[in-house]
């Protein structure tokens, strides 16, 4: 059987880095969807900033449309999934999901992690993790969470992903009650 794409979607601080982490543990390769913006921001000589952030993810979707990270990494999950199962943290426009499920057909599964506002924000103003040298774990204040919610429901087609999710992981108990669920869905996956 072909290699499958797991596709982890869900608002900023709901948990995805940690159910794509647990993938990887199980062998998957891994993607990170919207490294291309901080790459971007590198690139640029900006700093790492939401504001930054923002800018740099709007403009990629003017120049490519509202599919733009889907096309982008396209390349590099068909790479991946040569040699094995691919999670993609993050997937977030509906546009992408289209392209990408256009491709991958029944190969690709969605995956949600829904966690509460308040929950996030306060997960997203003390997070932090040593080594963390692709910046994957950056904290934000609550101001800084509550723009970003509001930027990616209006400006990129964050909700139908995970309107569409195949599985949806409530993310509001312990880690271990989180890794115990995202087991249980790879059994029902294989």
């Amino acid at each position: 059987m072909a290699n499958k794409i797991i596709c982890v979607v869900g608002m900023p601080g709901s948990g995805k880095s940690l159910v794509s982490d647990a993938l990887v543990e199980q062998g998957f390769a891994y993607l990170r969807f919207g490294q291309i913006t901080l790459d971007k921001v590198k690139e640029q000589g900006l700093e790492t900033t939401e504001e930054n952030e923002r800018k740099i993810r709007e403009g990629l979707r003017k120049e490519h449309g509202m599919s733009a990270f889907a096309k982008l990494n396209i390349p590099k999950i068909d790479q991946l999934l040569q040699d094995s199962d691919v999670v993609v943290d993050g997937l977030y426009s509906w546009s992408e999901y289209k392209v990408f499920k256009e491709k991958y057909k029944d190969r690709m599964f969605v995956w949600a992690v829904f966690a509460p506002p308040s929950q996030r924000y306060e997960r997203l103003e003390n997070r932090s993790v040593e080594g963390d040298t692709q910046q994957r774990f950056r904290s934000f204040t609550k101001k800084e969470s509550l723009a970003r919610d509001y930027a990616e429901i209006e400006n990129i087609e964050k909700g139908g992903p995970i309107a569409m999710a195949d599985t949806t992981f409530l993310n509001t108990g312990t880690k271990e009650q989180l890794k115990e669920n995202i087991d249980q869905a790879l059994k029902t996956l294989k």
